[in-house]
């Protein structure tokens, strides 16, 4: 597959990137910084911001699926509204390329935790990721009132730890799943693995699901 991955040196994307050259498909990684992915095979690095929707459309064009591990950046002031912003520009600019799919790496916030009630809206919510994961949430409404573009929104279980690859995981729908010990935990190498599974094997349209142990 020719892929167009936004996110691609961050936190979580770079382990979608390692997946997805794994697997052997092309990647075009939309960065500020393109010396990062210098000499990388499989990876044309394209310098793009991606809070402008006319270059995330020129950047996308062509490809076969648009993944997106955007994230504004937990020291932004104003991360609510600066992801939603480049949320919706990437939308707009997948959308003007003539990319029918669209995958997008949520939070764990927006998850319910009880019929109608949102994980992040919980009291024991940690304050210092409350704006950040509103603003994923906030790009999920986005997505929900999009009704021409085949897009899938993947929330990761609360707790992202470790380093193995299993390949093993369950897969839910708007709910928080949790283990048999109460813990609702993923690991950054099988987040990977789910996103690029949807990827190759599209099982979810226009919505959400999540994935954990």
């Amino acid at each position: 597959m020719k892929i167009a991955l936004i996110g691609a040196t961050g936190h979580v994307g770079h382990y979608f990137l390692e997946e997805a050259l794994r697997r052997g498909h092309a990647v075009t990684a939309l960065v500020r910084d393109p010396a990062k992915l210098a000499g990388r095979d499989g990876v044309s690095a394209v310098q793009a911001d991606v809070y402008d929707a006319a270059q995330v459309a020129k950047a996308v064009a062509g490809h076969d699926v648009v993944i997106s591990a955007f994230n504004a950046g937990w020291g932004n002031p104003d991360i609510r509204n600066a992801h939603a912003n480049g949320s919706r520009a990437i939308l707009e600019g997948t959308k003007a390329a003539g990319v029918k799919r669209l995958l997008v790496l949520g939070g764990a916030g927006s998850l319910e935790i009880a019929p109608g009630q949102r994980l992040v809206d919980s009291p024991e919510f940690p304050e210092q990721w409350k704006q950040g994961a509103l603003g994923a949430a906030d790009a999920l409404d986005q997505l929900c009132g999009e009704k021409d573009l085949d897009w899938a929104f993947l929330s990761p279980a609360m707790l992202l730890e470790g380093e193995t690859r299993t390949g093993s995981f369950r897969i839910g729908g708007d709910q928080v799943l949790f283990d048999a010990k109460g813990e609702s935990r993923i690991s950054l190498p099988d987040l990977a693995v789910a996103m690029l599974d949807e990827a190759e094997k599209p099982a979810h349209h226009q919505q959400r699901f999540t994935v954990a142990y």
